[in-house]
């Protein structure tokens, strides 16, 4: 039988139950209150210097500073990081993908075809990408002295396989280290692979410049502020000088003001940072962790008036 007027036994439930949810309705505000109030009391105090992981296939925002690992995470600044920021390409496999290189001798200062894939389990080529920072991957060639450092981006065949005519300039063992996110069964995968590239002839190994704070590629006058620590992520500003002294017009470049590349001397690891989206007072403002102490060399790629540069430091963590 229903509950209606005239039926005092209802009422009576019914304002017990109206009543009921009326102190449920205002717990759950109360509730959802205080739980705004000490969200926004957590962010108001959390430290901008740090870095957080993203598990893959995680949406993450790539117009915020962060840094491209090995297994397939993703730090980005917000909370604490742990000590020493992962690292990548030292190996051919990682995260369930292989790089496969085609031909890895060439002869030194002739323009040769790299060509490489990236399989999958089984084998498979894989043949898509999420575009990160206007590009589906980014390939980075340097001597293991750490000399002849470039910046590539091939570009990709249908069967996966990707090109791009390569100048090795002299000599010695080189570091291909392919950076990308793949996208694999819907997931979102990125991580950083690297191999060898040989170069026959007469190898005198370079040893690293000494340490300092200024570069002058063309003409251009680029110094950094900050220095990097592996117990907490810290700032570090990129300042670009043009010859007339005055700061330096920056373009983006690859969705962002700058790229910064940063390699340990001895195994070459790998890390890539992208910096904050805006610039602070005409400066490019990256946060780092260093995977460990050590000698590093930092590659900087930065675009004035249509024209892509690169300044390098070597820079000594204790």
């Amino acid at each position: 039988m229903g509950i209606g007027i005239g039926t005092p036994v209802g009422e009576r439930a019914g304002f017990r139950l109206a009543a009921f949810g009326a102190v449920l309705i205002v717990v759950l505000f109360a509730g959802y209150g205080l739980g705004r109030l000490n969200n926004s009391t957590a962010a108001a105090s959390a430290p901008p210097a740090a870095g957080t992981s993203s598990m893959p296939g995680m949406a993450m925002d790539e117009n915020q500073p962060h840094a491209h690992n090995s297994d397939g995470t993703v730090s980005q600044s917000g909370a604490a990081m742990p000590m020493g920021a992962a690292v990548g390409g030292l190996s051919l496999s990682s995260g369930g993908l292989t790089l496969v290189p085609g031909k890895a001798t060439f002869e030194a200062g002739k323009p040769q075809r790299l060509s490489f894939r990236v399989t999958g389990a089984g084998g498979a080529p894989v043949t898509t990408y999420a575009i990160v920072h206007d590009k589906p991957l980014h390939l980075i060639v340097v001597r293991r002295d750490l000399t002849g450092f470039q910046h590539l981006h091939p570009t990709m065949a249908a069967d996966g396989t990707w090109g791009i005519d390569l100048t090795l300039a002299e000599p010695g063992i080189y570091r291909m280290i392919a950076d990308f996110t793949a996208v694999v069964g819907g997931r979102q995968i990125a991580t950083t692979l690297g191999g060898d590239l040989t170069v026959a002839g007469n190898y005198a190994p370079r040893a690293l410049p000494a340490a300092g704070r200024t570069d002058r590629p063309d003409g251009f006058t680029v110094s950094y502020e900050g220095t990097p620590g592996t117990q907490a992520t810290q700032p570090l500003l990129m300042s670009v000088t043009g010859a007339d002294g005055r700061t330096a017009k920056l373009d983006p470049y690859l969705g962002a003001f700058g790229h910064l590349v940063v390699m340990r001397a001895g195994d070459l690891a790998y890390v890539h940072v992208h910096p904050e989206a805006t610039l602070v007072d005409g400066k490019v403002k990256f946060w780092l962790t260093a995977p460990s102490s050590g000698d590093y060399r930092m590659f900087f790629d930065y675009q004035v008036a249509g024209e892509v540069h690169t300044a390098a430091w070597t820079v000594t963590v204790g």
